[in-house]
């Protein structure tokens, strides 16, 4: 590059990501040659070391990969083997662990909205910082946080890394009465959470368009979960986010156990993360796709919240297509979750056995859940004593890291065409479009610190002050020698 009007944003690690990641911006005057979301972290080989063991191990061990959705990949590595074994869970102790996972959903998006995101439309550097101006907004967020807590502690045993789940259910199911006291929580936490909805549908938010194809779990007549068919929406015509507006959209499914056939994995010689494409395009999960794809199976105090927030009416195909009102989709789901909670209690009966057994046989199993950020897949194969000889896992955010990288670039690019943009309205715009999607965010206390290189000139930091570049752990990934990881 040449002229001073060329550029290379550099962002060496990204904070408040569960993993380590840096971001690369490449600059042509005033156009967006490249945008690479670089994974360095070095590979975590879960699905090696779940090669040889027991068929009734992988739920607890999964489960480890996240601290902020373990649920997610306890049920997904459930529905695989059941899966493969040929046993199908359901009655009360399926509900039950749609409760577990309504849980998850309740702590883990609340965590994302009021902790992590919300600060960004305040002009906030951190929860903290908005706490002291205001406190009653982070005070809701940590009370529906707790109560998300409080259902995965009690059918769990704990809240992070629940130790009650196994092959075929829970190893004990709770009673009636020791279900009924978290209904009074719950009543408190479903205002809370239609206060939420209200709340952040005030925010201000930057005009913004995907158009990236949409996957998500579809199931028959309820907002899907713990379980589902994959269902497409492919998003074509005028591309819009706002209602009313017209757009031309398809959809089609597929067997669970062929996501691999259509969700392709494929490395990049800049990340240790692999990257998907969904038949050979790009694609998103997570909450915009299931409200797109099943937004009109939701809970009718979920629904209407949905329409007063401006989301449009689930029930005649409301679709949101700006990344940076996820928040408001996020709030919804929170909603949804609290109400389904009351609901499966209301209802609830003790099954007369806490699991059904899953002997061990020779078979290949898949099962998908929706994490908080998005579908889940997992893929296992069985020899006949039920050890595992084969174990794929595809996270949701390996699945967006495309879409992420091509949003940043869109977003900037629209930026600089609007005038010049300082570095610092960069990088915050930058932190924003990455935050949208919520990819596995941990509780560093940083997020993006931006390098400027313009040419003939040093790396500098953007207050000045020249910076050392650090040394990506676990090798160059822009060798291209690097290994599946499941982070």
């Amino acid at each position: 590059m040449t002229g001073p009007a060329s550029r290379t944003l550099k962002v060496e690690a990204l904070g408040r990501v569960e993993g380590e990641t840096a971001l690369h911006l490449r600059i042509d005057g005033d156009k967006v040659v490249q945008a690479r979301l670089a994974i360095y972290e070095p590979p975590r080989f879960f699905e090696a070391f779940l090669r040889g063991r027991a068929h009734t191990e992988p739920p607890d061990l999964t489960s480890r990969v996240c601290g902020i959705c373990p649920v997610a990949y306890q049920l997904s590595a459930c529905r695989a083997i059941e899966d493969a074994c040929g046993v199908v869970v359901g009655g009360q102790v399926a509900r039950l662990r749609r409760l577990l996972y309504c849980g998850e959903w309740i702590e883990s998006q609340t965590l994302h909205v009021h902790l992590l995101h919300a600060p960004d439309f305040f002009g906030c550097g951190s929860v903290v910082e908005l706490a002291r101006f205001r406190p009653a907004d982070v005070e809701r967020g940590l009370r529906l946080k707790q109560a998300g807590n409080a259902i995965l502690e009690l059918l769990g045993g704990r809240a992070i890394h629940p130790v009650n789940v196994r092959l075929g259910g829970f190893h004990r199911v709770p009673t009636a009465a020791e279900l009924r006291p978290l209904t009074e929580q719950l009543l408190r936490a479903r205002d809370d959470a239609a206060h939420t909805v209200r709340w952040v549908a005030g925010f201000d938010f930057p005009d913004a368009v995907c158009d990236h194809d949409l996957l998500a779990l579809a199931e028959t007549d309820t907002y899907a979960i713990e379980s589902g068919t994959p269902t497409v929406m492919t998003v074509g015509g005028p591309h819009h986010s706002a209602p009313g507006i017209d757009r031309a959209f398809s959809t089609r499914s597929f067997a669970v156990s062929e996501f691999g056939s259509h969700v392709v994995e494929h490395q990049v010689p800049y990340s240790t993360g692999l990257h998907s494409r969904l038949d050979g395009r790009r694609h998103l999960t997570g909450s915009l796709a299931r409200f797109a794809i099943s937004g009109r199976h939701l809970s009718p105090i979920a629904r209407q919240a949905a329409q007063e927030a401006g989301l449009g009416d689930p029930l005649q195909g409301a679709v949101c297509l700006n990344p940076f009102r996820s928040i408001i989709v996020r709030a919804v789901e929170v909603l949804y979750a609290v109400d389904e909670a009351l609901r499966i209690i209301d209802a609830y009966e003790p099954a007369a056995n806490p699991y059904v057994d899953v002997p061990p046989r020779h078979g290949v199993g898949h099962g998908a859940t929706e994490a908080p950020r998005g579908l889940l897949y997992h893929r296992y194969s069985l020899d006949t004593r039920g050890t595992v000889t084969d174990a794929t896992l595809v996270p949701p955010t390996a699945q967006n890291q495309g879409a992420i990288e091509e949003d940043l670039r869109r977003i900037v690019q629209e930026r600089l065409r609007d005038g010049d943009a300082t570095d610092a309205e960069l990088t915050g715009l930058c932190e924003r479009a990455i935050r949208n999607h919520d990819p596995c965010i941990s509780c560093s206390t940083h997020f993006l610190d931006l390098t400027v290189e313009r040419t003939g000139d040093a790396p500098r930091h953007p207050a000045g002050r020249p910076r050392p570049r650090p040394r990506p752990r676990g090798g160059d990934p822009s060798s291209g020698e690097a290994a599946r990881t499941s982070t």
